[in-house]
């Protein structure tokens, strides 16, 4: 790995600029079918079509990561996505617009995000050292905020200027940009020999499982996770409503909520990739959760307040250390999970974390017509607190955590 710091720059490079043309694209085809359609079903629709597909695919990407070339795997979800784009890009532009067809893209897409998401996570400690695994991802997490805030900005300029058949262009543009990069420029180690023959599908996937449940810090941090999910979902996803509500409806309010969020996202990243956490992983991840049990009393409190300045800077705070949370957890499992489960593990995880988020929003969005967000925010933080002791209180944690 003498190479590591080329390597990792590169991939992260090309990965930005594939994620903000697949993230260009997914903005919008999303706000062109729903200036189109203005349906509710058809929104509920697209959002299951993307969700779905991704679900389904992500216990057999895992698999598939383990078997073979992440690279390869990382290349041929990135051009199958681009390709099928294409196709559409080409048929809208000879005139045969239909929203169903855009609606199938989301399928294929959100299909094509499920394969590839395990064996990009799996494929970073390929090609950057054990040690240097947190800063790594502290950066990706920060461009990956970058993207996140410029791609529906820049949708929005484009889908009120262009056909959407040129958006979706764009999207085949970036994509073999992205690939040619990995291909040609990033180098990682080869393929590990394997130690025994291929398995059925199903039969990997069970050892996938049993190979979870002998490693209780897997599981423990699993469990940390869905907590962490569950309970940051009034403050993370209910923002913009506690906006409307206590300070007004005027659009810039909420653009300055969501700026804030993404700008403190960014700086989190950056601070985590730089500094590197305390010693001890399990430390900054307690120590990231607490903090945002702090933020989100301070939200809930100057929303009762009715201080707005007060609310965006605790947003952009509270965006500070999503980060300072999330990059130990994926370190510790690129670090202590054996390479040969690695991919699966991070599959299962993926998916149940894309499954517990939309869930937990489906109970806290309802009470939120009830119960003031305020209130519900206060509650969350048993909830959060609840994960810190488990941090905290586990010895198979603390040893997983160490360097």
């Amino acid at each position: 790995m003498n190479n590591w710091k080329r390597n990792v720059s590169l991939f992260l490079g090309g990965s930005c600029i594939t994620m903000f043309g697949s993230m260009l694209v997914q903005q919008s085809v999303v706000w062109y079918i729903t200036l189109e359609t203005q349906s509710g079903v058809i929104m509920a629709l697209m959002s299951a079509a993307g969700a779905v597909p991704m679900l389904l695919a992500s216990p057999f990407a895992g698999i598939w990561s383990d078997r073979y070339s992440k690279k390869l795997i990382i290349n041929l979800a990135d051009g199958a996505i681009a390709f099928v784009t294409l196709l559409l890009a080409a048929t809208f532009s000879l005139g045969f617009e239909h929203i169903a067809l855009l609606i199938v893209i989301l399928a294929i897409r959100g299909f094509g995000q499920g394969v590839q998401s395990p064996a990009v996570a799996s494929f970073l400690p390929e090609i950057a050292p054990a040690d240097k695994l947190i800063k790594v991802n502290g950066y990706n997490s920060s461009i990956q905020s970058v993207v996140s805030f410029l791609s529906p900005v820049a949708a929005a300029a484009l889908i009120a200027t262009v056909a959407i058949q040129s958006v979706l262009y764009i999207d085949v543009i970036t994509a073999a940009i992205g690939i040619s990069i990995l291909v040609f420029f990033v180098k990682s180690a080869p393929p590990r020999e394997k130690t025994h023959e291929q398995k059925p599908a199903l039969r990997e996937m069970s050892e996938g499982f049993k190979y979870i449940k002998t490693q209780p810090f897997i599981i423990q941090m699993m469990l940390v996770s869905i907590l962490v999910n569950v309970f940051t979902a009034p403050a993370a996803h209910l923002y913009p409503l506690q906006i409307v509500r206590h300070f007004g409806e005027e659009p810039w309010r909420l653009m300055v909520g969501s700026l804030a969020f993404s700008a403190g996202m960014f700086a989190g990243g950056a601070i985590i990739g730089s500094w590197g956490g305390f010693k001890n992983k399990i430390h900054t991840v307690a120590f990231g959760v607490g903090a945002v049990i702090i933020c989100t009393i301070g939200l809930a409190t100057s929303a009762r307040f009715g201080n707005f300045v007060a609310y965006a800077l605790i947003t952009r705070i509270y965006g500070i250390f999503l980060p300072v949370f999330n990059a130990p957890v994926m370190t510790m499992f690129q670090t202590k999970v054996d390479p040969e489960y690695m991919g699966r593990v991070f599959s299962a995880f993926m998916m149940l974390i894309g499954a517990v988020t939309p869930v937990s929003m489906a109970v806290w969005g309802p009470l939120a017509d009830f119960i003031s967000i305020n209130t519900l925010q206060i509650i969350s933080t048993a909830g959060l607190a609840s994960a810190i002791f488990i941090l905290l209180g586990s010895k198979s944690l603390s040893l997983a955590g160490k360097a």
